[in-house]
């Protein structure tokens, strides 16, 4: 009778337990398809920045490409009123040489016809005194129509090519002055951000971003000064390789700022850091991560302490990568730990 009891309460404990089970099969049920979604929804975002740096690519590549139709074209357009421009002065010349009349001489004289009578014996008359006069070009008046329509037509050309030219130097100035107000703002932006950042980063020292040759904006370079807490540094290659590390990351940050990007992936660019300035460097990408969804590929404790979720790929097995999942904002809620 005792092993029928005692069997019977195995029983129970076994149905209970099943139960347990299967409620926890059911969570971790719910919890993957959770995780689910939120990779679907992360893949979505990433889709979207990519078309979204696809579009400035494109109108990046379309500004640029204006600019050089437009220097073509007014590469063509000076060749062609130069070679117009030649052209006029050797009618010009050949309107001297052969006839002995200046252009003003020439247009003085061409005029239309009202009395074709009396013009009639004026030219029997001057043909007369041309007879006397010996052997002459009579081919002299038909050559200078001819010159003189082809002065006119020349004239309309280059009065053409003038207004092409002034057209095009007008955009042209337009679009240069666009893009040295753009520039110009957007660096005094950034170069904002980039003291403020480094002096937060360094807890303390200054940095700067120095145009070249400030008074051509879109052809200078650009120069970064940088003085660390304690240090006075001339040449940026006195700096440590953690240091440069340091500033490099600090630009970063002071261009994303500017125009945050909705996804960005790093890969370990904090490695050459120490473990504070790892720190430092985490912390103050947790304040960007509002705007910006950040990956970072990383090996630094640090920069793990501040991640909302970890992955972690394993290879137990020979060829077989297994990823595991860790969601520190669960795991802190769980034990009761604040962030």
């Amino acid at each position: 009778m005792d092993k029928i009891n005692s069997l019977q309460n195995n029983g129970r404990l076994l149905e209970k337990k099943k139960q347990q089970l299967l409620e926890e099969k059911q969570l971790l049920t719910q919890q993957i398809t959770e995780q689910t979604e939120q990779i679907q929804q992360a893949r979505q975002q990433q889709a979207q920045a990519e078309q979204h740096l696809t579009g400035l690519r494109a109108t990046e590549k379309e500004q640029i490409a204006k600019r050089e139709r437009a220097a073509a074209k007014l590469s063509r357009s000076e060749e062609r009123r130069t070679a117009l421009q030649t052209e006029y002065d050797k009618l010009i010349a050949k309107l001297w040489d052969e006839y002995n009349m200046t252009r003003s001489d020439a247009l003085a004289q061409a005029k239309p016809i009202e009395d074709e009578q009396r013009w009639q014996n004026r030219l029997t008359e001057l043909r007369n005194k041309i007879r006397a006069l010996g052997t002459v070009n009579l081919a002299a008046i038909e050559e200078y129509g001819e010159v003189e329509g082809r002065y006119r037509f020349l004239k309309v050309q280059s009065d053409d090519v003038e207004r092409s030219r002034t057209e095009l130097l007008g955009l042209i100035r337009e679009l240069t002055a666009q893009m040295r107000q753009l520039f110009s703002e957007s660096f005094e932006k950034i170069n904002q951000n980039f003291r403020q950042i480094f002096t937060e980063l360094f807890v303390g020292g200054q940095g700067n971003l120095v145009l070249t040759d400030p008074d051509n904006i879109l052809e200078s370079g650009i120069e970064i000064h940088v003085q660390p807490p304690g240090k006075i540094i001339k040449n940026l290659s006195a700096l440590s390789g953690g240091e440069k590390a340091f500033v490099a990351i600090a630009i970063y940050f002071a261009i994303l700022k500017v125009k945050p990007s909705p996804f960005c992936m790093l890969d370990e660019i904090e490695a050459a850091l120490d473990e504070v300035n790892v720190t430092r460097y985490a912390r103050y990408l947790k304040t960007l991560s509002d705007k910006t969804q950040f990956i970072a590929i990383t090996h630094r404790r640090g920069t793990m302490e501040e991640a909302d979720i970890l992955y972690g790929v394993t290879m137990q097995e020979k060829g077989v990568s297994r990823l595991l999942q860790l969601d520190v904002s669960q795991l802190e809620s769980r034990l009761g730990i604040r962030s």
